[in-house]
């Protein structure tokens, strides 16, 4: 199966272009980590960027304006940005103020100091931005030319974070509540793609337009990115399970229009696959969005990118299916409305929005389908280091392959043991339940107390092994007695259900430390379909 493809690529790619970066000054940049308590005490209201794109310079020249509260006075506010671009000016309330960049940050002072409540900063700022090394994976501007020759920029920015090219809060925990606004001014035969909904677009002289695009909703710092082409726009309408009409929208480059309907089929039958599992379509105020990029994808919200294999699919229960575009698609529920705190549980958006590709397979190929992708899943877990480390945690320490495979397993390994009767509805509710999403954030204690009490069990131990440790649940089966075995569990203080195969069939029974005995008259098999991640420890010759 090709569904390993990108999950495979995006584990070994990560790495690879962070090792090619390492011939630029930058390749340090990473995103999150420990918040700084300068920064604990902002909460980001609203970003409006404003920036003048200089295509034959690369370069970028305008302004970030950032409305905050601050939950506490204090003599300096901090924000990040690369040090690579030179701030200008900067205003708080309309005035000027005194600051100084250092090591990739803003400091900016005042005698009289920031007293608590709304402020509204104003950093002018220029210069050429980072470039992409290996995009998206090392991040930064791609600066590239379509077939035609005509520019094609694009932004990609989820490992550096957004700072490579706007002023900012770089972490995850702390979202503009109220949104962006974006004005992009571009060459007058060039198209901006953005997030939100396109506003207007105004001429600024006799060669130059500006693109407004806005977003109401809370977003994630990396989504907060455009994309410019000469692209065209093609267009339907898609509506929600619910009963909601949103704009579907493929910005494609002129020359690959031919291809632009069929994906738009595609993004409709994949929605209809994601919104059976998750709910609905979280944006239905905007809109759903793609846009063609010279790389694989990205799940930037409203807007994700597609491109990197130039239309080529593979065939899935008979039907066209793109494993970069489909997975993208599944981060608008998990990683855009589903987001963690902090990049230490990184595994839940991307862990569940690798299992949302199993579940497609399920639905376009039956029940064998899913379970060969979920032991390609399997087979690719490294088990290097634990998937969540622990808090305060950068991009760059937590991000591995597991976060994907390990974490897409872990969901197989709990609709075994919860049964599809629980663990589908509790999914969704994960995903639907406003406690979890949109503004409100989740870590890895959120989901596991959530299925915890849905079940009725105490899945703590179970998340424990999997999620925080590389440890393999162990399990013993030893001769007790003629053509008896005892079965138990070693390392896990829970009880929990395993197929059991003996010479008269297979059985789901429970075993714990205690363990049980079963007869047979061959050794038994334990887990013969590998729904745990398990070391068994055979009979004694």
């Amino acid at each position: 199966m090709r569904i390993l493809s990108l999950l495979l690529s995006v584990g070994s790619c990560l790495f690879a272009g962070m090792l090619n970066a390492q011939s630029t000054d930058l390749n340090y940049l990473t995103s999150g980590g420990k918040l700084h308590p300068l920064q604990a005490i902002m909460d980001i209201r609203h970003y409006t960027i404003g920036l003048d794109i200089d295509i034959p310079a690369k370069k970028i020249n305008g302004y970030t304006e950032i409305d905050l509260q601050l939950t506490k006075s204090t003599d300096t506010l901090l924000f990040d940005l690369v040090h690579v671009l030179t701030v200008k000016n900067i205003k708080v309330n309309e005035r000027e103020v005194s600051f100084f960049q250092k090591d990739d940050k803003i400091f900016i002072t005042s005698r009289e100091g920031f007293k608590t409540g709304k402020q509204k900063v104003f950093i002018g700022y220029g210069g050429e931005p980072p470039l992409a090394v290996r995009p998206p994976w090392s991040g930064g501007f791609t600066w590239a030319k379509d077939t035609n020759g005509n520019p094609w920029v694009v932004i990609n920015c989820q490992l550096q974070g957004a700072k490579i090219y706007f002023p900012c809060k770089d972490h995850p925990s702390d979202e503009p509540n109220e949104g962006v606004d974006l004005f992009i001014t571009v060459p007058k035969e060039l198209v901006v793609a953005g997030p939100g909904l396109l506003q207007d677009v105004r001429n600024v002289g006799s060669k130059q337009a500006t693109y407004h695009w806005k977003t109401n909703y809370t977003i994630s710092n990396y989504c907060v990115v455009f994309n410019i082409a000469k692209y065209k726009v093609v267009e339907r309408k898609y509506t929600t399970i619910n009963g909601n009409t949103v704009p579907m929208q493929f910005y494609v480059l002129e020359e690959d229009t031919a291809f632009a309907q069929h994906v738009l089929d595609l993004k409709a039958r994949d929605t209809r696959i994601l919104e059976k599992y998750f709910g609905e379509y979280p944006w239905v105020k905007e809109k759903i969005g793609v846009a063609e990029v010279p790389n694989p994808g990205m799940e930037h919200q409203t807007m994700i990118t597609f491109g990197g294999d130039h239309f080529k699919y593979q065939k899935v229960g008979g039907q066209d299916y793109s494993d970069n575009l489909f997975h993208e698609y599944a981060h608008e529920w998990w990683a855009n409305k589903v987001t963690n705190k902090d990049w230490a549980h990184m595994w839940i958006q991307e862990g569940i929005a690798t299992y949302a590709e199993a579940l497609a397979f399920r639905e376009l190929a039956g029940e064998e389908a899913y379970n060969e992708v979920i032991a390609g899943h399997l087979k690719s877990i490294r088990n290097k280091k634990p998937v969540v480390q622990g808090e305060g945690i950068t991009m760059a320490d937590t991000y591995t392959g597991d976060v994907y495979v390990k974490g897409s397993f872990f969901m197989h390994t709990l609709r075994y043991v919860l049964g599809d009767a629980v663990f589908f509805p509790t999914l969704k509710t994960l995903a639907t339940d406003p406690a979890y999403t949109y503004n409100n954030f989740v870590n890895t204690t959120d989901v596991e107390e959530l299925f915890s009490k849905r079940s009725g069990k105490d899945l703590k131990p179970l998340f424990d092994l999997y999620l925080r440790t590389t440890d393999l649940i162990e399990i013993i089966v030893a001769p007790a007695g003629l053509q008896k075995y005892s079965v138990k569990l070693i390392n896990l203080s829970m009880a929990l259900p395993m197929d059991i195969t003996t010479d008269s069939g297979t059985q789901k029974l429970m075993i714990d430390q205690k363990g049980i005995t079963v007869t047979s008259k061959t050794p038994p098999v334990v887990d013969a379909k590998g729904y745990y991640l398990k070391k068994v420890h055979p009979p004694a010759p």
